[in-house]
């Protein structure tokens, strides 16, 4: 029940026309997971450096996009809900891509350990790293770990400066965010508590949705190219 109440909310929400401009003290970072602020749908979707696993600097610009995009951030490697919900968003990955949609995963993993620190580095997905954290201060979802944590996480041998490469102690709340070829955010779903990760089920109704949108919202050039015109 509370599943179908989140998807009939999110799905309300992707369809908000127009945007609304992103308050600037969402990019702080804040004191707690739960004190997040995310960006919302029908924001502006915000330009954003990250890195490859090369090291080379990747950047988003939402004024100029030529697909709409799927952004998922994550903890890192070491963090196993992350890795369980990686492997449980496979079977979404060929629909989505077959509806046109690039799909971007990022984490606070420093570039050379963007795959290594897998539990199936093999994955196909695209992995960026966000280690000094452009993108996730610019979503709003940035928050430091304390110090109470960051000691408990050492004991169970996860040393999140070695992961990162910074010393910041800042992680992502857990989201994914939909970004629409016009550049505004259709779908959103953040949860402070990272054990709860969003369903496959649930972001491809939310793409399904999207893609068709008939009220003449949607980018003409993303309705020609998969022939909904």
């Amino acid at each position: 029940m509370m599943r179908k109440l989140l998807l009939l909310s999110a799905l309300a929400l992707l369809l908000i026309p127009g945007y609304l401009p992103a308050d600037s003290h969402r990019t702080r970072i804040h004191a707690s997971a739960d004190q997040v602020e995310p960006l919302l749908p029908g924001m502006q979707a915000p330009a954003f450096r990250v890195r490859d696993v090369k090291r080379n600097a990747v950047t988003f610009d939402p004024a100029a996009m030529t697909k709409p995009v799927i952004i998922t951030f994550f903890r890192g490697g070491w963090c196993p809900y992350c890795n369980l919900h990686l492997a449980e968003l496979r079977h979404a990955e060929q629909e989505l891509k077959t509806m046109g949609f690039d799909i971007w995963f990022i984490s606070i993993d420093r570039p050379e350990l963007l795959y290594e620190s897998l539990q199936d580095p093999g994955v196909g997905y695209t992995v960026y790293s966000d280690a000094r954290l452009d993108a996730t201060r610019a979503f709003g979802i940035a928050f430091r770990v304390d110090d109470e944590t960051v000691d408990r996480y050492r004991g169970y041998d996860i040393d999140l400066e070695a992961a990162s490469g910074e010393n910041h102690h800042v992680l992502p709340a857990p989201s994914t965010f939909l970004v629409g070829m016009d550049g505004i955010i259709r779908f959103q779903y953040t949860n402070p508590d990272y054990t709860v990760r969003l369903h496959p089920s649930i972001l491809l109704a939310a793409a399904r949705a999207y893609t068709n949108d008939e009220d003449g919202r949607l980018d003409r050039a993303f309705k020609r190219e998969h022939g909904t015109e």
